[in-house]
């Protein structure tokens, strides 16, 4: 017989850690080693007991989950993270899945799911609720429509910004282009800056280059 996978419960309300703990019993795979009701708790019991998944909520007490998560990926630990939340929102699913973890599962969902997903991590997989992946899409949709998964960098840049950034290389002055586009110097000023960012430079000097190696504008 292999080795029973040990499991750290983590939630800041009984009667799920007791749900959970019902639940496993039934499966001889699976060894409750520890419980903690709040994130510190379950760093900490994560560094001393090394379980090889922790099922954790996001909503606890000193520590949220997703915190909780990174300091236990950051601990360079083979300890794999399970979220059991009621939590669907966009930023919680991308902040965890960048975080690291192995499964996602809503609190809404069937408890066979949870099972589903302790075996998945178990054999080295990962599972995800049904409602993970079309967030995701969501998100990647968000991306690719404000250019951000694109290596192009002039792709990051809204259609003013664009116009901005070509009459700033062409080397116009903050008031000219103001008076081009029928918008507040400020604006510009604005729209300066974020160009700016966007494009990692940090003069005038340096977008005209980005300008000229995109043939934006002659020379």
């Amino acid at each position: 017989m292999p080795e029973p996978t040990t499991v750290l419960i983590a939630d800041d309300h009984r009667v799920v850690i007791e749900g959970i703990k019902s639940a496993l019993q039934a499966l001889p795979e699976f060894k409750i080693v520890g419980e903690a009701v709040d994130g510190l708790q379950t760093v900490e019991l994560t560094r001393i007991l090394g379980p090889d998944i922790v099922i954790m909520d996001i909503s606890m007490p000193q520590l949220n989950g997703l915190e909780a998560t990174r300091q236990i990926r950051a601990a360079d630990t083979q300890t794999r993270v399970v979220i059991y939340s009621m939590h669907s929102d966009k930023e919680f699913v991308v902040d965890l899945f960048k975080a690291g973890i192995s499964a996602y599962v809503l609190k809404d969902d069937p408890l066979s799911d949870l099972l589903l997903a302790l075996q998945a991590v178990r054999s080295g997989g990962t599972y995800f609720s049904t409602m993970a992946p079309t967030v995701l899409l969501r998100h990647m949709q968000d991306l690719e429509q404000r250019g951000e998964l694109s290596d192009d960098p002039l792709a990051r840049l809204s259609k003013r910004e664009k116009e901005v950034f070509r009459l700033l290389a062409e080397g116009n002055s903050v008031k000219c282009i103001a008076a081009t586009l029928f918008i507040s110097p400020k604006t510009v000023e604005s729209h300066k800056y974020n160009i700016m960012q966007k494009l990692g430079v940090d003069s005038v000097v340096d977008l005209t280059k980005v300008a000229i190696r995109n043939n934006l504008i002659k020379i």
